[in-house]
């Protein structure tokens, strides 16, 4: 592997520039040793645990891969202080962080020598946190599943990788090798994928969630919490379609958030799949079929080799991917 991948790979000590998305009750240890495994940069979710729920399955992690792996930290989560302190003693190899700044972490986590990578949905985050020492950003278009931006993916990356001085990482509506590709040309070093992993054999989500994603069309996604200002891409189901609703009538940031307080928790874990939160990006249509984590990513870069080779493209000194 060679030129558009050295960035990525040789920062993170992959052999694919592709990461897992650090999605919450998803991202655990079965599916991030199993991507970190097949090459990939696997990620276990903190979504709102405390330190000791996540400094378990990060050791739970270390069992079943001797390769990188990190954790994704919401800066929202209470325990996001005390899951720092927690992640600088046990030293992933990589840190993501989600929903704010994590500028106030970056010393430390740097200093204990984890990478930082922050999720990013505009320019100004993007060059500020690149200053404040951020190895490289996860660029993620509001094509993404769950909480979204406002910017499409198309316009997101190439404005990001132009102003950062860092490499950039796309996210958001990519499934397969096109939007692989697509990405690299946009600018991008490397591609995050969640939808698509969701269906990966070591994904432990319900059954009925993964039929869901399989079945999806490319209309099937809608966002709740548009009115609120906490917007999330999901499937469309009956609780969506009373949320919707709801919000038509006024419903208040509180209220929104008390109403789907446990509702991803009852779709992952539980399979209500009518009354829970089926988070998914738009490029679900085009998830088909149960893979492994491995062969979800080879095929992956398999297609971007064909389709650089296919079409003449050439990418960092000027040897085809």
């Amino acid at each position: 592997m060679t030129d558009c991948r050295e960035d990525i790979g040789g920062l993170l000590g992959i052999s694919y520039p592709i990461i897992q998305g650090g999605m919450a009750w998803i991202a655990d240890s079965s599916l991030a040793s199993a991507v970190s495994n097949g090459g990939g940069l696997g990620l276990i979710a903190a979504g709102s645990a405390d330190a000791d729920f996540v400094r378990e399955a990060l050791r739970r992690t270390r069992a079943l891969t001797d390769k990188p792996f990190g954790v994704n930290v919401m800066l929202l989560n209470p325990h996001a202080d005390a899951i720092i302190e927690m992640l600088c003693e046990e030293k992933p190899a990589v840190v993501t962080t989600g929903a704010g700044n994590p500028g106030k972490y970056m010393a430390a986590l740097k200093g204990a020598g984890i990478k930082v990578i922050p999720v990013v949905a505009s320019v100004a985050l993007a060059v500020r946190l690149a200053r404040n020492g951020a190895d490289a950003l996860i660029a993620e278009g509001q094509e993404a599943g769950g909480h979204i931006g406002e910017l499409t993916t198309m316009a997101l990356i190439p404005q990001v990788a132009d102003a950062a001085p860092v490499p950039v990482i796309a996210a958001g509506g990519i499934g397969d090798g096109r939007g692989a590709a697509a990405a690299f040309m946009l600018g991008a070093k490397g591609v995050q994928l969640g939808t698509r992993f969701l269906v990966a054999r070591e994904c432990t989500v319900s059954g009925a969630y993964k039929e869901m994603i399989l079945k999806a069309k490319d209309t099937d996604t809608t966002v709740t919490g548009r009115s609120t200002g906490h917007p999330v891409r999901v499937l469309k189901n009956r609780m969506t379609r009373e949320i919707l609703s709801l919000e038509s009538d006024g419903l208040s940031p509180e209220e929104f958030e008390q109403r789907m307080a446990g509702t991803l928790r009852a779709a992952v874990k539980d399979g209500d799949v009518t009354h829970g939160s089926v988070m998914s990006g738009q490029i679900a249509g085009l998830v088909k079929r149960e893979q492994t984590a491995a062969e979800i990513i080879e095929e992956i870069f398999r297609e971007v080799k064909e389709i650089y080779e296919s079409r003449a493209f050439i990418c960092g000194a000027g040897r085809p991917v």
